[in-house]
């Protein structure tokens, strides 16, 4: 079983944005991500976090369960089912995001507070400090 946390931040909405994600296998961290994505929103940050993490994913957990842990609602209950996704640029990640979910045996998202989600938000705060 494979653990992903992802984060995504942006300062301004749009603004400077970052992502972060912690892959674990086990209770192993077998990967980090930390990216600068450029001015976006923070929804968008949220997303590509997500979308990253399973590009990564792909190539190492091919067939494998996954369960994603995000602090952001909404992209958990979008990635479910439960909210449709109107916005188009939330929309493209979207879809990305799904076609990559085809490659793993299942995903459960598992929405997570703020505060049990440190270590990916502080790969996207190094992120975004990069360029400040």
């Amino acid at each position: 079983m494979y653990t992903v946390c992802t984060d995504g931040g942006s300062r301004g909405n749009p603004g400077v944005a970052g992502i972060g994600a912690v892959i674990k296998k086990g209770e192993e961290v077998i990967h980090e991500i930390s990216e600068y994505i450029g001015t976006q929103t923070n929804n968008v940050a949220e997303y590509t976090a997500l979308y990253r993490a399973f590009e990564y994913l792909s190539q190492v957990a091919h067939g494998e369960k996954v369960e994603v842990k995000m602090d952001s609602e909404l992209v958990i209950r979008q990635m479910k089912g439960e909210y449709k996704v109107k916005n188009p640029a939330l929309k493209e990640i979207y879809v990305k995001s799904k076609e990559l979910e085809k490659h793993f045996a299942s995903v459960v998202y598992t929405h997570i507070r703020r505060e049990f989600n440190s270590h990916a938000d502080a790969l996207a705060n190094k992120a975004m400090d990069s360029v400040q």
